[in-house]
Formats: structure tokens, C-alpha cells, sequence
């Protein structure tokens, strides 16, 4: 309700301040060199989060990635972790949760996933506000519109400028500003699973006042049983900018319901629509505020920060099979819980540019601060299965956890890039991070729940670059970061007394922080006018790293979080992109070799390698699953005539073992490889008229991107629920598919001062 009452409050006043801006004919406002990474072509890096100058792309040791808003609208994928995994180096995604809002990404082999449990291995940043959930460090991509998207940049490493959770990378997002996305347009979609889209947007400026509005809808029914979505988001951004400074006041809204598949056992696979079990639902509402700004103290000084206000509210429900059928003879528990979580903060920043002793130099010093609260309720409620394996309640919720947390995260850090001479540029940063999570227990029946746990840590990095020509960049870099165990993870870190996702909080012992290392070396490059290059190859440790160890016998989320020592990941990327008129091709190959590098036991019943006990030992070698090992990404897009062109885009993966095979020996092996081809089209019918069309699968690709290994407990006849018609259940390979053949129709109609596409920025 509280998101639904911001919708509505932020569209009556974006109304009011456009009606205004209306009145008058625009005009484009003053230069100001503190907003570059707003607009739609990006030549500088955001090297930290806050509102800064950035550093350019050849002074960056590290093998960075932009993407802009004509780069999305020019795919029309269904979301912006679609772009990414069809287009960016060193990214994959599976389809644990069996819906195209909620993915896990993979970055360099670590996660930014929706799914508590997840260890989460990547900051996301919107705007320069990270908006991993502290509940979790959870990514909810739903809500982040595409739409107002204006560049996304794609940072690999431990940067530590980025602050906790950048083990493997940073994602930043930059939203667009009416200065420099003027006019509008509004697109209709629809096809395949009864999917039907809306988008508007709209943007433009006054004079030293720019404003730019954003609407999506997205209603489908599913491209399986029981998997619907229906997304609504809103994004609106308000300026301010002269010569010296740029302020913008903006909000992100959204509504969102969807719900999953869960994987299937290998027995079902001659039908991938079918659901395991269910419902599973997820409610997603979110109200975020945003204010950031920089002013320019003198030609050499820039003075930077921002402050937001953020409430997050997560309503779930689950189907889970009784794990201890046997012993109480109850088939299935329905599981319901709430998160309410209201996060808030703020940063400074201050950039220094200057040359000491004749070279040039930027030196940045920032602090940060960042407080939530949240709420955590669970309910269970007994169930039993119908012979469509959906779940009938018995009897009233009953209440199993109510929890509140707080954390605080406080960060100071200090970046320093110097041009040693025209060739070579040396950066070195480094941030101090404390921690401190709280946990108290509101039903006064658990107080050895409450709790209080502290982290602090420095982190360095040094990087140089030699750049012999304004065609070649070679780079060599280290740098470090750090992770906090989360609320959830220190709570359910017993092995005696495992705990369901979404938790069920114990009192259990201490977690320590997870600590990662990274070397990188590369290089990127120009050949001509129209090869573009890049190589690099990365090492990173992590100390300490966390998982979350299954305990159960089923394909179920039950399990504790637990240190499991030194894991790697190490790999090399390849790019190479082409221009030759009327063709562009882009070729990306990715080789990650993600293992564990330290002993440790784990629970998996169902895995065929397992001691009497049920206990797998996992050695230094093996593999991480969810990792592919190869990737590689194909996209070309052909200028057909000056009115019509077509892409197509070509990902080819290798397979990946299974969750619970963490020794890499069950019977059933990896999961098979697999390529997938979509197509995508637009036609311009005229200058502000545009029919556009996708396919996703081309050929209808039978593929399988995530594994769980289990036991499936439906092996009655009719795939019933088993052990009521006295069969045992029977270990399984569990597998996620993907999505089958899917094809979309939709025209988009521009308006305003650039015609066609003006508020893409394909203007500019």
C-alpha cells in the first residue's frame, strides 16, 4: 500500500513540474562536465560511486565495460539482465527461480542474485546508492526500470572504492536526465506466454531546469505453468544545473508480482512447463528516493554527494515438500514471510585536479554512511499436496520467527590517479569499512537471538596503465575488498539446527568476514578505424569465503551458512568488435576456472558419492557449480537499408555441475552445454514511427542453465506426491530450463524536438 501511495505521489507531481515546464519552449542548460555519466555516449569510468568527474577509460587498470541506452533499445530485450547476459564479457545467468525478473548473475563467478542464501559476491549501485538490500545483500533487478537507464558500467575486481560486496566487481547503473534525453515516446508490445508491455517516456529542460519521466508495464502470463509476472515501475528525475553545479532530485517506484518454477527432477523433463510444487510468489514494492549533487568550489575542486531514503517490502510464499514425512506423516508446509525494510544514507566526496610538480593528477577523499532497519516475519502453515502437486492448507498460519535488524555501514576512502608521464598513469586507492549488525528478537520466546556483531577492515589497491599510443592500453593491477556476513547468514550458521529460506533465525555461532584479493592484467585497443580489441586475464581469492550448505535430503532451501576456507576464481576474457558498414559484429569469449580451494564436509544425501551418512567431502580442485566454464557471446547487427536493419545475438555455454555435486562426483555429471540464437528486427515506417519484432530461441533450444541435486518425493502414479502411496523417494539431477520459443511484436511512436528515437539519445 505505502508503494502504491508513492506511485501515485510521484506522479502527480512529475505532472505538475511538466505542465510548468511546458509552458515555455525548451532550451539546452549550461555545459557542466560533472554530468558526463548521464549522458547517452560514455567516455569516462565512474570509479567511484559518488557524484564525481570519473576517470577516462585508458587510465583505468581494469577490463571495463559500458553499455548505453541506445545499446539496450536497440535489442528490445525483455529486461536489462537479458542485455547483459546476451552481450557482456564474463557474465552468465541461470534460471533458478524460473522467472525472467528474478535471475542469478553471475559476474566473473560471483553472484548478484534475488534469492536469500545466494552468496552475494557484487555490489549494484543505482545513481551512486548501492542497492544490494541489506537484508541479504540481495539484488531485486525488477527494480531497476530499463527504461531510465542512461549507461550501465560493468567494473571486475575488488575495487574498494565501491565498499562492501565488490569481491568480484561493481554493476552501476546511471539513469538518464531530461538535458540529455529531450523529447519522448511510447512503445506497445506483446506476443508470446500472453505477454503484453507498455513504456512511456519522457524528458526536456527550461533553461537551467530539466525534468525526465519513465513508466513501465509488463503483464505475461508465463512461459510455464504457475509463473506469471506483472511488473509496474516508475522512474522520475528533477535537475538543477548551471555552469558549477548539478543537482537532481529523483524517485524510483515499483509493484511488482512474480512468481516461479522451481527446477524439475530429470523423470519430468518431457514436459518443462510443469511445475515441481506450488504457489511461489514473491511481492516486490519499493519506494526510493534519491537526491545527489556536486558544485564546483573552484576550476580545480568538486564537491560531490548524495542521500537517499529507501522502503522495501517483500512479501513471499512457498510450497516446500515435509522433510520429515516419515517420522510425522504431514506431506507439505506452506511457508509465508514478510521483509519490511526501510534503509537510508548518505556521502561526500571531494575532487581535487591539479599538477604537482607537472604532472597531472585527480585525488578523491569520500566517506559514506549507511543505516537500515528491517523487519522479518515467518508463518508456516501444514499442507498437503493435490494430484497437481499444488498445496491445500490444514489449519491457520502459525508464527515461527519475528525478527528485527539493524545494520550500519560506514566507509572512508581516498583514490588518487597520477599521469607519470604522457605513457604511463599509476592509480592506488584504499577504503576503511566497519560493519556492526544487530538482531533482536520481537517475540521475547528466543533471546539468545539477539545479537551483535562488528566488522572493520582497510582495503588497498594499486593499478598502473601504459598507453604508448591513443591506440593501445595495457594495464596490471591489485586490489581487495571485503564482505560482511549478513543478517540471514548469522543466523542460520548452526549445522545442528539447519534453517529454511527465507530463515528461520537462531541463536548460532559467529561468522567472519569474507575477504577477497584480485591481480588483473590486460590490455584493449584500436586497429585501424574500426577494430576494437581488448584481453585480460584475472586471478581472485577469496579467505573465508561463505556458502550456504544444504542439510536436507529433498531439491529444498534448508541448510546453515558456514566459512568454508579459500575458494578461487580465475579466468580470461576476449573481445573483439567490428564496424564495417552495413555490418557490426561483436564476439566476447569467457574462460572462468572457479574452485574451491579448501577441504570441508557437506550434506547431500541425494549425491550418488555420498558416505553412509549422507556427507560429500569436498577437496581443493573441485569446481564451484553454477560456473560455466567456456562462454561465448556472438552479437552483428545489419544495416539492411536506411530503414530496416536486424541483429542477432548467439550465446554458447558450457555445461556446469549442479548445486549439492560441490565434489563433482554424483553419477549424473554437469549439466549439458548448450547454445541459443534470438533474433531481433526494427523497421522505421517513418522519422517517428518505428515497428520493431523478437525472437528468443530461435530453434526452440531444449537447454538447462542451473542444477540442484536432490530427491523427488512425487514418484506416486500421475507424479503424485510418493511416499503416500508407499514409494521412496529417489535421488535426482534437479534442472532449471529455459525459456522455450518466444515471439514479440510492438511499434513505438517518438515525439519531440529529435524526432525518432530522441529520447534514446541515438540524437546525440
Amino acid at each position: 500500500m505505502f508503494a502504491r501511495r508513492a506511485l501515485g505521489a510521484a506522479v502527480l507531481t512529475y505532472v505538475c513540474l511538466f505542465e510548468a515546464a511546458l509552458a515555455s519552449a525548451e532550451s539546452k542548460p549550461p555545459e557542466n562536465p560533472a554530468e558526463a555519466l548521464e549522458m547517452p555516449t560514455v567516455e569516462i569510468i565512474g570509479t567511484t560511486p559518488l557524484p564525481g568527474l570519473g576517470t577516462p577509460t585508458r587510465d583505468v587498470p581494469a577490463n571495463v565495460q559500458v553499455f548505453t541506452s541506445k545499446d539496450l533499445s536497440g535489442q528490445r530485450q525483455t529486461n536489462v539482465t537479458d542485455y547483459l547476459e546476451q552481450n557482456a564479457t564474463g557474465l552468465s545467468a541461470n534460471a533458478a527461480q524460473g522467472n525472467p525478473f528474478q535471475p542469478d548473475i553471475s559476474f566473473r563467478g560471483f553472484s548478484a542474485s534475488p534469492l536469500l542464501g545466494t552468496p552475494q559476491g557484487v555490489s549494484v549501485f543505482q545513481d551512486g546508492v548501492r542497492v544490494n538490500e541489506p537484508f541479504g545483500d540481495v539484488v531485486n533487478w525488477d527494480l531497476i526500470p530499463q527504461s531510465a537507464i542512461a549507461s550501465i558500467q560493468l567494473i571486475p575486481g575488488s575495487n574498494p572504492a565501491f565498499g562492501l560486496n565488490t569481491l568480484g566487481g561493481a554493476v552501476a547503473v546511471y539513469t538518464k536526465s531530461g538535458a540529455q534525453y529531450p523529447g519522448g515516446s511510447a512503445t506497445l508490445s506483446g506476443g508470446s506466454f500472453g505477454r503484453k508491455t507498455a513504456e512511456l517516456e519522457w524528458g526536456g529542460s527550461k533553461g537551467v531546469l530539466d525534468y525526465f519521466a519513465t513508466g513501465e508495464y509488463y503483464d505475461d502470463a508465463g512461459w510455464a505453468d504457475h509463473n506469471p509476472s506483472k511488473v509496474r515501475q516508475l522512474f522520475a528525475k528533477l535537475g538543477w544545473q548551471n555552469e558549477t553545479t548539478d543537482l537532481d532530485v529523483s524517485f524510483t517506484g515499483a509493484d511488482n508480482t512474480l512468481q516461479a518454477t522451481q527446477t524439475l527432477p530429470r523423470s519430468f523433463l518431457d514436459n518443462i512447463r510443469q511445475a515441481y510444487t506450488f504457489p511461489d510468489q514473491n511481492e516486490n514494492q519499493l519506494a526510493f528516493l534519491t537526491a545527489k549533487g556536486s558544485h564546483f568550489l573552484a576550476t580545480n575542486a568538486l564537491l560531490g554527494g548524495n542521500l537517499y531514503y529507501r522502503n522495501y517490502k517483500n512479501r513471499s510464499q512457498s510450497s516446500n515438500v515435509n522433510q520429515n514425512f516419515d517420522i510425522d506423516g504431514l506431506q507439505a508446509t506452506n511457508d509465508a514471510s514478510e521483509i519490511d525494510q526501510a534503509s537510508y544514507g548518505g556521502g561526500v566526496q571531494l575532487v581535487l585536479t591539479g599538477e604537482p610538480a607537472g604532472k597531472k593528477n585527480q585525488l578523491t577523499l569520500g566517506a559514506s554512511a549507511d543505516g537500515a532497519n528491517a523487519r522479518f516475519t515467518q508463518n508456516s502453515q501444514d499442507a498437503q499436496f493435490t494430484a497437481a502437486r499444488g498445496t491445500t492448507g490444514i489449519g491457520n498460519f502459525q508464527l515461527q520467527t519475528d525478527a528485527g535488524t539493524h545494520s550500519t555501514y560506514l566507509g572512508v576512502f581516498i583514490a588518487d590517479t597520477l599521469n607519470l608521464t604522457s605513457f604511463w598513469t599509476l592509480t592506488a586507492s584504499g577504503r576503511f569499512n566497519h560493519a556492526q549488525i544487530r538482531i533482536a528478537d520481537r517475540t521475547g520466546a528466543a533471546p539468545l537471538l539477539n545479537g551483535d556483531s562488528t566488522y572493520s577492515r582497510f582495503n588497498p589497491a594499486l593499478g598502473v596503465n601504459y598507453n604508448p599510443t591513443p591506440r593501445l592500453t595495457a594495464y596490471a593491477s591489485y586490489n581487495e575488498g571485503v564482505r560482511a556476513p549478513t543478517a540471514v547468514e548469522l543466523t542460520c550458521a548452526d549445522p545442528e539446527a539447519p534453517c529454511k529460506l527465507p530463515n528461520n533465525f537462531l541463536a548460532d555461532p559467529p561468522l567472519q568476514q569474507v575477504v577477497s584479493k584480485t591481480i588483473e592484467i590486460g590490455a584493449r585497443g584500436l586497429v585501424g578505424t574500426r577494430w576494437h580489441w581488448s584481453a585480460a586475464a584475472y586471478r581472485t581469492r577469496l579467505l573465508n569465503d561463505i556458502q550456504f550448505i544444504s542439510s536436507a535430503a529433498g531439491a529444498t532451501n534448508a541448510g546453515y551458512f558456514a566459512n568454508i576456507g579459500t575458494t578461487q576464481r580465475q579466468g580470461v576474457e576476449l573481445a573483439l568488435e567490428t564496424h564495417t558498414s552495413p555490418v557490426a559484429v561483436t564476439v566476447r569469449y569467457t574462460f572462468l576456472d572457479a574452485t574451491f580451494r579448501s577441504s570441508f564436509s557437506e550434506s547431500s544425501p541425494a549425491n550418488s558419492s555420498a558416505n553412509q551418512n549422507g556427507v560429500i567431502q569436498v577437496a581443493p580442485g573441485d569446481r564451484i557449480p553454477a560456473n560455466p566454464r567456456h562462454v561465448l557471446k556472438v552479437r552483428a547487427d545489419w544495416a539492411v537499408t536506411s530503414r530496416l536493419s536486424l541483429g542477432a545475438n548467439v550465446l554458447t555455454s558450457a555445461g556446469v555441475y549442479a548445486r549439492g555435486d560441490e565434489n563433482n562426483r554424483d553419477v549424473n555429471g554437469q549439466l549439458p552445454g548448450y547454445t541459443v540464437v534470438n533474433l531481433d528486427g526494427r523497421y522505421l515506417a517513418s522519422e517517428r514511427f518505428e515497428v520493431f519484432g523478437r525472437v528468443n530461441n530461435v530453434f526452440d533450444r531444449r537447454y538447462f542453465n542451473f542444477g540442484v541435486v536432490g530427491e523427488n518425493f512425487f514418484t506416486g502414479p500421475g507424479r503424485t506426491f510418493g511416499p503416500a502411496a508407499g514409494t521412496d523417494p529417489r535421488a535426482e539431477q534437479f534442472r532449471g530450463p529455459g525459456a522455450p520459443l518466444g515471439l514479440w511484436l510492438g511499434v513505438q511512436y517518438s515525439f519531440g524536438p529529435h524526432g525518432h528515437n530522441g529520447s534514446s539519445g541515438d540524437a546525440d
